[in-house]
């Protein structure tokens, strides 16, 4: 679609022309640009719509720094139950919209996971699903382009259309392709949990839990994560990275060092320049100092890791062996089905775990959990692995 003939929206009355005629169709592709280098939350610069057709006004860009811009029309479309709503890999693009009205689609349709469960592989890019499917090559040369700056360039305008009226011809071909396989319900299992809040959420007390420390001291994970907490309260609070207030290492230094004074701070060799004084100073002392009056049985305990399981490292291999056989017999990539982790905490004798419950329970964990109880073993019949009764 050239960009001379595409139409640009600049106000929320134009936004609500055409997500109510968005309505009256059976589905509606969405694409986002944003920029989140500087800010805590992505800053959504773009948005793209497409409906089924290929007529000029089918397709349009939303400029959302628009002055008269507002996207409670959008937040209309995405209540309305009988619009599907089909993004590529989703959940950038479902954070910022969380985050900014509260608002999720329903339903949801993510081409990326339905590439997944019909064989393209492990989360497949949007131009690899472009020139497979649809035998065409999507321009790449604006993507990494600052999306805030005005005007837009046309090489711009159409990059950005072209992610949302490719998406259409995918999504077809892909929900044809889950309907013939009797896959649809996986899908959307998984879009279910793309459409949980919680995972757009990150509670300050647990950010701690991202850090990766080579200690299990309950006392020093206290300090990590009273003052991860900190940090992620004030990066939040001034949409700013949290690595403008204060790097990993540089918390883990402090964790270390537990400084008691700004004078004490100061003599930090990780911590930012800006760090040393003011608001951020006083938040990392306040923190260091709630950890020093701290009853022990309030300090966190550590984060259960692979190491620390019992593992069966033969079994942990067999499974692995297992996966990659059930993956290549069912046509739906490794990672989708169980990750490294979870096969070791399966070799360990954990349970409570996603590939043993629903979709993969029938593809992968019922045969993973007959191995694991030595009811079956595993043998190779030409260049295929077969599962025989023990």
């Amino acid at each position: 679609m050239a960009g001379l003939g595409m139409k640009t929206i600049l106000s929320e009355a134009e936004l609500n022309e055409f997500c109510r005629k968005a309505e009256e169709h059976p589905f509606v592709t969405i694409d986002t640009e944003f920029l989140r280098e500087r800010t805590y939350y992505s800053k959504l610069c773009l948005l793209q719509l497409a409906v089924p057709g290929g007529g000029p006004d089918d397709a349009v860009l939303v400029d959302t720094l628009s002055p008269a811009m507002g996207l409670e029309p959008l937040y209309q479309l995405f209540r309305n139950t009988s619009v599907v709503k089909v993004f590529h890999a989703a959940r950038q693009d479902l954070e910022i919209f969380w985050h900014d009205a509260k608002t999720l689609p329903t339903p949801l349709f993510d081409t990326q996971v339905a590439a997944m469960v019909c064989g393209f592989g492990e989360q497949v890019g949007y131009e690899t699903l472009v020139r497979k499917i649809l035998r065409e090559e999507v321009d790449k040369s604006s993507r990494f382009t600052d999306w805030s700056r005005r005007p837009l360039t046309e090489a711009q305008k159409n990059y950005a259309i072209s992610d949302v009226t490719h998406l259409r011809g995918v999504y077809l071909f892909l929900k044809a392709e889950l309907e013939r396989r009797d896959r649809v319900s996986w899908v959307i299992e998984e879009t279910l949990m793309l459409s949980n809040p919680a995972i757009y959420q990150v509670m300050p007390l647990d950010a701690w839990k991202r850090i990766k420390t080579r200690t299990n001291s309950s006392k020093f994970l206290a300090f990590i994560r009273e003052l991860a907490a900190f940090r992620e309260t004030y990066a939040q609070s001034k949409n700013v990275p949290r690595n403008r207030v204060m790097k990993d290492d540089a918390l883990l230094e402090l964790a270390s060092s537990k400084p008691s004074t700004v004078d004490d701070l100061s003599k930090s060799r990780l911590i930012l320049r800006e760090a040393r004084k003011g608001e951020i100073a006083d938040g990392i002392l306040a923190a260091i100092k709630t950890v020093t009056v701290m009853e022990p049985e309030n300090f966190p305990n550590s984060p259960k890791i692979n190491e620390k399981l019992q593992v069966n490292p033969a079994l942990a291999d067999l499974l692995r062996v297992l996966l990659k056989a059930k993956s290549e017999q069912s046509d739906v990539a490794q990672k989708m089905i169980a990750n490294v982790a979870e096969l070791d905490a399966l070799a360990a004798g954990e349970r409570d775990l996603p590939s043993l419950k629903g979709w993969r329970l029938g593809v992968f964990g019922a045969e993973a959990l007959r191995l694991c109880n030595g009811e079956v073993g595993l043998a190779v019949k030409g260049n295929k692995v077969k599962l025989f009764e023990l």
